[in-house]
């Protein structure tokens, strides 16, 4: 393959996997879906192709798709032991952010909610809403008809919509207090006052550093408290990470905000919050090292401020 077609196929490349991390909700499986567009790419007779775009989009999504479809994954994802790989902002993978649909497409809030969704209402839910496709586009690269697209979207963003949490754009500043009084209250004990930070019908869910099958769930303002509480404890914190001593930064992780927890330079947990009429309404904790490598990666880039805790 000549040095244009591949130089053409590189100008689709972070599109292209933003696309496919939107549908697949991982990084990993995310590159390995461009990779595999390539290589079609590579045998295709792209004299015939008129539009490259469109025809890499196409390959991309239905690569996914047929991912998504897959009994390994289902049967992954049907276990409950799956959450979206979180991203630090910033992070060419999560695409476009010029609306508030496009980030709210690629948060973890909403990634986790495609996951009720089946694989062709996802792939209209992300074409439409983060990329503004027409739905006589999305008919053409789904293989479907135009009506079908429209209600498609219609059950989508009707589900999306009846289980969603928490508000609009977040304001950093605004978020950034409330996650500082939350680790303040969780790293002295004050139960009392973690659960005031909290809604009436707050949630939280960790993947057990991946120690566990399936997610481990909490979902009274008193249990998520008293887990933040344990959780945060110094002791307990020193003990999980016995091969050093951790920094814990206030971030943007996929556009929620979000404490990282390092060690030198490496990230060894992330707890996101999403956020409704200014109090804590959900809390991911995601520890799973497999889950964490390209947030490493992209942490090792990045200029963050001062931690929020340094002692313990």
């Amino acid at each position: 393959m000549d040095s244009t077609a591949t130089d053409r196929f590189e100008a689709s490349r972070n599109r292209l996997a933003s696309l496919a991390y939107r549908l697949l909700g991982s990084a990993v499986d995310a590159e390995d879906a461009v990779q595999d567009a390539f290589l079609h790419w590579q045998t295709a007779d792209r004299q015939r192709i008129k539009v490259p775009e469109a025809w890499l989009t196409k390959v991309v999504t239905n690569l996914c798709l047929d991912r998504l479809r897959s009994a390994q994954v289902r049967r992954e994802r049907t276990a409950g032991a799956w959450l979206p790989e979180p991203l630090l902002d910033g992070d060419p993978m999560l695409g476009p952010a010029d609306t508030f649909e496009q980030r709210e497409s690629v948060s973890l809030a909403v990634l986790t909610l495609m996951e009720r969704l089946s694989p062709v209402e996802r792939a209209v839910y992300v074409l439409r809403e983060a990329f503004s496709y027409s739905h006589a586009e999305i008919a053409g690269i789904l293989d479907i008809t135009e009506s079908a697209s429209q209600q498609h979207l219609h059950r989508a963003r009707r589900r999306i919509t009846a289980a969603r949490r928490g508000d609009g754009p977040v304001d950093p500043a605004s978020a950034r207090k409330i996650v500082e009084e939350f680790l303040a209250a969780a790293t002295s004990g004050r139960t009392e006052r973690l659960v005031a930070l909290l809604t009436d019908d707050a949630t939280a869910v960790s993947d057990g550093a991946g120690l566990t099958k399936t997610l481990l769930r909490f979902d009274t303002p008193e249990r998520v408290a008293a887990v933040a509480r344990a959780g945060f404890k110094p002791s307990a914190v020193k003990r999980r990470l016995a091969s050093g001593t951790p920094a814990m930064y206030f971030a943007l992780v996929n556009g929620t905000p979000a404490i990282v927890t390092v060690v030198g330079d490496r990230v060894v947990g992330s707890v996101t919050f999403d956020l409704a009429d200014g109090k804590i309404a959900t809390v991911r904790g995601i520890a799973a090292p497999t889950r964490l490598v390209r947030l490493t990666q992209a942490w090792r880039q990045h200029q963050p401020d001062t931690p929020l805790i340094t002692q313990w």
